[in-house]
C-alpha cells in the first residue's frame, strides 16, 4: 500500500464518527438515510445476504437521483442482453435509494455502497463477490478500487465524466488519485473532453460512447398531463429548473422585471426535495403568493392576467421532471446562475423545452455548448438576462416552435449510449473471464 492511500485509508477510518452524525441530521429531513445504516460500514444482515449470487452479480452503484435514472436505461440495455442478469444496486443518497427500488426485479438485491475504508470495502467485496462492477459517471473510491482489484473483480466507469474543476483537484493529490483512476478495468467516457481530462489521471479510457441520459425516454404519461396542465394558465408558462440555493436571486430578478413579470406564469422546481420548504417560505416572505404542486387537487389553480394577481407555481415532488417541463414553454437551467456548475438539460431537450443557460455549466460544458449550438439551449449572462429572454421567447411563437424542434432532434441526434456500454460490459466480463 502507498503512503497516499495508507493516509487516505487513515482519514476514512477516523471520519467514521462524523458520517453517523452527519447520517443521523440528514434522516431528520430524509427518512431515508435513517436505513440499514450499518450497511454504510459494510455489515449487511444477514450475513448470507447476496452469498446466492457470488460470482453472478451485475453491481451497479449509482450514488444518487441522476446517475440512478441514468443506470436505469443501462439496466434494461443489460437486462436484454442478459435476460435472467441478477442486479446488485448500491447507492449513497436516499432518494437514489428510493428510485433504485423501482428498478428491482426478483432476484435483484439494493443495499448501500459502504463507506470507502478498508475493512468496510472489504466486507462488502468478500459479501457479494460481484462478476463485474459499474460505477455510474464520478464515483472513483480508492480502498474500493484496490479491493476490486486485489480480488479479481473488473471495476469499470460508465457514463463518466470529469469536468476541468474536478480535474484539477484530483491533480492536486496525484499519489491517491491516479493509481486509482489507473486501477480501473475500463472507463467509457460520455464525451472527447472526458475521455482527455480521464487519461490525464492516468485512467484506461476503452471508448467514448456518449451520455446515457440521451437514451432515457420521457414518461408519455407525464408529458401528457403536463401539456393538459398548461392549458390551465391563460399565460405561457416559464420554469426555473432544478434551482439550486437561486431562489434569492431569482426573486430579486423578477423584481426588477416589474410588470413584464405577469405576462408569464412562473413555475420554481427546486432540485432537492429537503429544501421544498424553505424555497416555498422564501418565495412567501417575498410577498409571492404560492401555489404548491402537493397542495393541487387534481390540476394547478388557473392563472389570472390581472395585476396583483401574481401566483407562482412551486413544484415540490419528485419524479414529475417530465410533467414539468412539458407545462413549461422554456425553461432557465438551475445551477447555471450561481458558481455551481449547472444541471443537465438533456431531460429538458428530451421534453422538447428550450432552456435558457447561465454562465456556469462547467459540470456538464460540452453538452450544454452542444445543446446551444443546435439551437435546443440558448446563454444568457445572467438571470436578469435570462428571464428577459424567456419573455422573448415564449411571446415569439415561431422562434419558439422552432426552438422544440432543435430541443428535439438535438435529443435524438445522441443517442446509443446504453446499447454500445451494455456491449462494452459484455466484452469486459468475457475479457476477464479468460
Amino acid at each position: 500500500m502507498s503512503w497516499a492511500l495508507a493516509l487516505y485509508s487513515a482519514l476514512t477510518w477516523a471520519g467514521q464518527p462524523l458520517l453517523r452524525h452527519k447520517l443521523r441530521q440528514r434522516a431528520q429531513a430524509e427518512p431515508g438515510y435513517g436505513l440499514k445504516v450499518e450497511e454504510r460500514f459494510g455489515h449487511y444482515e444477514p450475513e448470507s445476504l447476496g452469498r446466492d449470487g457470488a460470482g453472478r452479480w451485475i453491481w451497479i452503484h449509482a450514488v444518487s437521483l441522476g446517475e440512478t435514472r441514468a443506470a436505469a436505461i443501462l439496466i434494461d440495455a443489460l437486462r436484454a442482453q442478459w435476460p435472467d442478469m441478477r442486479l446488485l444496486l448500491t447507492h449513497g443518497t436516499a432518494t437514489g435509494r428510493a428510485e433504485g427500488a423501482r428498478l428491482l426485479r426478483h432476484g435483484d438485491l439494493q443495499v448501500w455502497l459502504p463507506w470507502d475504508t478498508r475493512a468496510a470495502v472489504e466486507r462488502f467485496v468478500q459479501q457479494f463477490r460481484p462478476a463485474v462492477g459499474l460505477l455510474m459517471e464520478t464515483e472513483v473510491w480508492p480502498n474500493l478500487i484496490a479491493a476490486c482489484r486485489a480480488h479479481g473483480i473488473p471495476l469499470a466507469l460508465a457514463n463518466a465524466r470529469l469536468n476541468a474543476h474536478s480535474l484539477d483537484k484530483a491533480l492536486k493529490f496525484p499519489a491517491l488519485s491516479m493509481p486509482a483512476y489507473q486501477s480501473l478495468a475500463a472507463v467509457w467516457a460520455q464525451t472527447q473532453g472526458d475521455a482527455r481530462r480521464l487519461r490525464a489521471l492516468a485512467a484506461p479510457v476503452r471508448a467514448v460512447l456518449g451520455n446515457l441520459k440521451f437514451d432515457v425516454l420521457p414518461d408519455a404519461g407525464q408529458l401528457a398531463q403536463g401539456a393538459q396542465w398548461r392549458q390551465r394558465s391563460a399565460r405561457p408558462v416559464v420554469m426555473l429548473a432544478s434551482s439550486r440555493e437561486e431562489e434569492e436571486l431569482f426573486i430579486a430578478a423578477l423584481r426588477r422585471l416589474g410588470e413584464k413579470a405577469l405576462k408569464v406564469q412562473w413555475l420554481v422546481v427546486p432540485r432537492h426535495p429537503q429544501r421544498f420548504e424553505s424555497v416555498a417560505l422564501a418565495l412567501q416572505a417575498a410577498g409571492l403568493r404560492v401555489s404548491r404542486r402537493s397542495e393541487w387537487l387534481g390540476a394547478p389553480p388557473r392563472a389570472q392576467a390581472q395585476a396583483g394577481e401574481e401566483c407562482l407555481w412551486l413544484g415540490d415532488s419528485l419524479g414529475e421532471m417530465p410533467m414539468y417541463y412539458a407545462m413549461a414553454d422554456a425553461a432557465l437551467l438551475g445551477g447555471s446562475f450561481a458558481p455551481l456548475g449547472g444541471q443537465n438539460l438533456i431531460e429538458a431537450a428530451a421534453c422538447g423545452c428550450p432552456m435558457l443557460v447561465g454562465p456556469s455549466t462547467f459540470n456538464f460544458a460540452e453538452a450544454a455548448e452542444l445543446a446551444c449550438a443546435a439551437g435546443a439551449a440558448h446563454r444568457v449572462a445572467d438571470l436578469d438576462a435570462g428571464l428577459q429572454a424567456a419573455l422573448a421567447l415564449v411571446h415569439d411563437v415561431p422562434a419558439r416552435t422552432a426552438a422544440v424542434a432543435h430541443c428535439l432532434e438535438f435529443a435524438q441526434a445522441h443517442r446509443g449510449a446504453a446499447r454500445a456500454t451494455a456491449q462494452a460490459v459484455d466484452e469486459l466480463l468475457r475479457s476477464s473471464r479468460r
